[in-house]
């Protein structure tokens, strides 16, 4: 469990991120299409999972936006933003905005995702929700990198993650 901050109030996630080394679970996540996507659909591609409460706040945002310019041009490498917003949700949202970069994904159905991973927040006001994490692969699914951003409101470590990508 995380003891991370909402607001610089106290909250607990469900449990810890996998750790570097592991293998990360399949999935079953929803894209803007409505089609489901597992990790099989991404099997030869590095991934930076980008993972957030709602594409609707401002750092949601703004981390979607960092992560559609800086690591979707790495080579042989994908950028999930995963929340539990509804599908029609995230393609406004990228539509409006003009992200091309970036695969929406949500886990809104079974929230199995955020269970697998330890995200959901299980207190306070965002309880339910996935919470602001960042998981990068190597292109045959091994974590490399994991971040749980300590305060909610605060953008995740970009360079971090792209640097665990370059030193793949």
């Amino acid at each position: 469990m995380a003891n991370i901050t909402l607001g610089g109030t106290p909250v607990k996630t469900s449990g810890s991120l996998p750790e570097s080394g592991t293998q990360l679970q399949d999935f079953e996540l929803v894209a803007t299409d409505l089609s489901t996507k597992t990790l099989q659909d991404f099997k030869g591609s590095k991934l930076v999972l980008n993972i957030f409460p709602s594409v609707n706040t401002g750092v949601c945002a703004a981390s979607v936006r960092q992560f559609n310019t800086e690591a979707s041009e790495l080579d042989n490498t994908k950028v999930l933003c995963i929340s539990r917003d509804l599908p029609f949700m995230q393609d406004q949202f990228c539509a409006a905005e003009g992200l091309e970069n970036v695969i929406m994904l949500s886990d809104f159905k079974t929230g199995a995702f955020g269970k697998t991973n330890g995200l959901i927040f299980v207190d306070g006001g965002f309880e339910g929700l996935l919470s602001r994490s960042i998981i990068v692969t190597d292109a045959h699914g091994k974590v490399i990198y994991t971040e749980q951003v300590p305060e909610t409101g605060e953008e995740p470590n970009y360079k971090a993650a792209l640097e665990a990508l370059y030193n793949e």
